[in-house]
């Protein structure tokens, strides 16, 4: 018997189809546990962010569209709100030491075994890696740790306009260099 796809088991998981969504629960559970851990920093926020994920795509699964893009997509963005959502509720910044040293926390948010969509996240993680340290320090706290260009100024002790213009700089870079990866 054919393995069912993401979009299959998706469709299976609206019809409140329990074998499917441990299915992608199986397939998923890693890189959304890795997502919101390296958004949250706190290994038991990141396994409530990872159980409230999953509770969303039981309850969301019929939102899903497969010709709007991949399940893996769908699903990681749910993960990265919900850990967002989770840093407000909890009222609470990561310390600002883990900003000096982005490389030490920085995870690979897929498997080893990639394939197809897969490897776009795998390639995402190069791309982020093949910037230079003060820009892969600005990606992660504005879109890991949440904060505003106006709170990166104030914590890595920079202008405003410097950290626009770095973020700015790193956003074209990644955009560049992610592309380029993924049309090899």
């Amino acid at each position: 018997m054919k393995p069912s796809t993401d979009s299959e088991l998706a469709q299976q998981v609206a019809a409140r189809d329990e074998h499917a969504f441990l299915a992608l629960y199986d397939r998923f559970a890693s890189r959304v546990y890795a997502l919101t851990m390296r958004v949250l920093g706190d290994a038991m926020l990141a396994e409530e962010a990872t159980q409230d994920t999953f509770l969303k795509l039981w309850s969301r699964a019929r939102q899903f569209i497969p010709s709007q893009g991949e399940l893996s997509s769908w699903l990681l963005t749910i993960a990265h709100h919900t850990a967002q959502d989770r840093l407000r509720l909890e009222s609470r910044r990561l310390p600002a030491s883990n900003a000096r040293d982005p490389e030490e926390t920085w995870r690979v948010v897929t498997d080893e075994a990639t394939s197809g969509s897969e490897a776009r996240w795998r390639s995402l993680y190069f791309a982020v890696q093949s910037l230079p340290l003060e820009q892969r320090q600005l990606i992660d706290l504005a879109y890991y740790k949440g904060m505003s260009q106006s709170e990166i100024a104030e914590v890595l002790n920079l202008p405003l306009g410097t950290v626009k213009t770095r973020l700015r700089a790193a956003m074209q870079s990644l955009r560049r260099e992610w592309l380029d990866e993924t049309e090899k």
